[in-house]
């Protein structure tokens, strides 16, 4: 499997003994957005059609979903980020559908370095909004004297809630698009012609739906941060 896997992906751009595919493939798709925008920015309409329509209904329908998610405010704060994320690891996705190509997102590296931010953001934004208040967001409903032990409790609970967060940000994403890409080179094998076609449509919802997915989550907790404890 391992020598059928590199004999597909075919080293296209470096040896992964030198670079990584997860680093080589993470910095194509950038360099691919940042062409895309520049591209994008000198062909601007103040009617939109085409490429330009389609982009903007999507970021418009993200927009909206953050807004009304995180709030008008914190939600147009957060949003270039959030944007950006989804974009990347649409392209990331689709890239692994490309033959000769491979998904940056199969790979642990990249997906934690995407899911690491996110945590960290979340609570940079609640103490930002909150200050020192924040920590009541970790202590449960009941706040007394009385039910001391249970805030302590429900503190810990909470601590390893979050920080099991990027970890099951990261494996979800890995997983869904090792297990996408192993499928596919299976069958390639086994039935080059036919089947692959159906995988590969199959393949393309996985990478919408699992961008999404990550995006989601991600609004989620921008949003459980910035609202107030209860």
């Amino acid at each position: 499997m391992e020598g059928m896997h590199e004999v597909l992906l075919m080293d296209a751009f470096v040896s992964p003994e030198v670079v990584p595919h997860n680093v080589s493939y993470g910095i194509l798709a950038s360099v691919i957005l940042i062409v895309m925008a520049v591209i994008l920015r000198g062909s601007l309409r103040l009617v939109p059609r085409g490429f330009q329509n389609f982009l903007e209904i999507v970021v418009q329908t993200l927009l909206n979903l953050v807004e009304e998610t995180i709030g008008h405010k914190w939600g147009r704060h957060s949003f270039p980020f959030i944007c950006t994320i989804f974009i990347y690891i649409l392209l990331c996705n689709l890239m692994g559908l490309v033959p000769g190509f491979t998904a940056a997102t199969a790979n642990v590296n990249t997906n934690a370095g995407m899911a690491i931010p996110v945590f960290f953001l979340t609570h940079i934004y609640g103490i930002r909004i909150h200050g020192i208040k924040y920590i009541k967001h970790f202590l449960g409903p009941v706040r007394s004297i009385g039910a001391l032990p249970l805030m302590i409790l429900m503190f810990v609970v909470e601590v390893i809630g979050h920080i099991a967060r990027p970890v099951t940000l990261t494996v979800r994403l890995f997983g869904n698009m090792v297990a996408k890409h192993i499928l596919l080179l299976v069958l390639a094998v086994l039935a080059p012609l036919l089947v692959p076609s159906l995988i590969l449509a199959l393949g393309l919802l996985v990478s919408i739906v699992q961008a999404f997915v990550f995006t989601l989550l991600t609004i989620c907790y921008f949003a459980g941060a910035v609202e107030e404890a209860h």
